[in-house]
């Protein structure tokens, strides 16, 4: 019986290109075709250089081949996205035919998607990080919190038995600081309260409308300029209007904080993502609403970035490193993630991904 060559590669979920001896295309199905950004049109009887450009990475792999004459396994290779964020694939090329000891041989190309991986793997870092970090919060708030309280009545108690001024003024210093204090190891305690989230439908633009108007008119942020670019199409979707306020709030007024110094864009779009979606109790993709906050600002060192979301770490001044990690754990709880992507000297990317339907063991636990 004889099958349809093309019909079977299309129906493989892994990606396939065939090349012949001249590097040149002769077969491709529609999972390549998304990884590498082909057009459909676009490769029939060109190099896989010219469609790609010499610069992609599956090039030098199959350059490799070509020299070696041996086949070759590469584990998640970043292939770029004309517009999202580079996918991670495992890429396998072989030689075919019964090509003359010397000759080029025709290449087989396989493509593996592992950006479904490469995400469970930060989740499952992530969730190991959020519950360390309530095991600390805990511990911090059982040895810290009964000595403020002393601290604060014995100020108290100070500041209303001094006859002179400065004494009054160093004791209600002291209360004040103690009250900050107080209020860091409250924030830490998100970690490990576990508070439920109280659901209700939310529409994310007049949500998103609301904190931009209010950052607006805060001071240092006059010279930035806001665009919004919302999909009408997004349907109200059940989560906590109150913690998805403080999420966006923080991050945005971090966006215009990082552009304070030299002023430009701060773009605000949402939509809903087709690619790198969240997926459900059952293993299955869900619809999933992203959220993109895309700054001008200075960007964020390499080296710094992965350490962005640790409690108590910041680059701000007067920074008390909450924020970030914070937010990050609220979108967790709404059974969505959090991702930062940043290049030195072109600014920052903020992907906000939640489920139009928050999966029921994140919000009762």
């Amino acid at each position: 019986m004889k099958h349809d060559l093309q019909g079977i590669f299309d129906a493989l979920l892994e990606g396939v290109l065939i090349l012949d001896e001249a590097d040149r295309i002769e077969r491709v199905n529609p999972e390549a075709r998304r990884l590498l950004g082909l057009a459909v049109d676009a490769t029939p009887g060109r190099t896989l250089g010219e469609v790609l450009g010499a610069d992609h990475p599956v090039c030098g792999v199959v350059e490799r081949v070509r020299r070696s004459g041996r086949a070759s396994i590469h584990d998640e290779i970043e292939f770029p996205q004309r517009f999202e964020s580079p996918i991670p694939v495992d890429v396998a090329v072989s030689n075919i035919g019964d090509a003359p000891s010397g000759t080029p041989s025709a290449l087989a190309i396989a493509m593996r998607d592992r950006s479904a991986a490469r995400t469970l793997r930060e989740e499952i870092s992530e969730r190991e990080r959020q519950e360390s970090y309530g095991h600390i919060a805990a511990g911090i708030a059982h040895e810290v919190r009964n000595p403020l309280g002393g601290i604060r009545g014995a100020a108290e108690l100070i500041g209303m038995r001094s006859q002179d001024e400065r004494s009054q003024k160093a004791a209600s210093l002291i209360v004040q600081e103690v009250d900050r204090i107080s209020g860091l190891v409250d924030e830490l305690m998100v970690f490990a309260r576990g508070d439920r989230l109280e659901l209700r439908p939310v529409n994310i633009h007049r949500l998103l409308d609301g904190l931009l108007d209010l950052v607006q008119l805060e001071r240092g942020h006059e010279a930035i300029r806001l665009v919004r670019r919302y999909d009408p199409s997004i349907p109200e979707f059940e989560a906590d209007e109150a913690r998805l306020q403080q999420v966006f709030l923080n991050l945005v007024r971090n966006a215009m904080q990082a552009m304070e110094s030299r002023p430009g864009t701060l773009k605000i779009s949402t939509g809903m993502t087709l690619e790198h979606r969240l997926v459900g109790e059952d293993g299955r993709a869900q619809p999933t609403v992203r959220i993109r906050i895309q700054d001008e600002g200075p960007g964020i060192p390499e080296e710094i970035l992965g350490r962005l979301s640790t409690p108590f770490f910041t680059t701000k001044p007067k920074g008390t490193g909450l924020g970030l990690s914070v937010a990050r754990h609220w979108v967790r709880r709404h059974g969505g993630r959090l991702r930062i992507e940043s290049v030195l000297g072109e600014g920052t990317r903020i992907d906000v991904d939640l489920p139009l339907h928050p999966p029921a063991q994140e919000i009762r636990t």
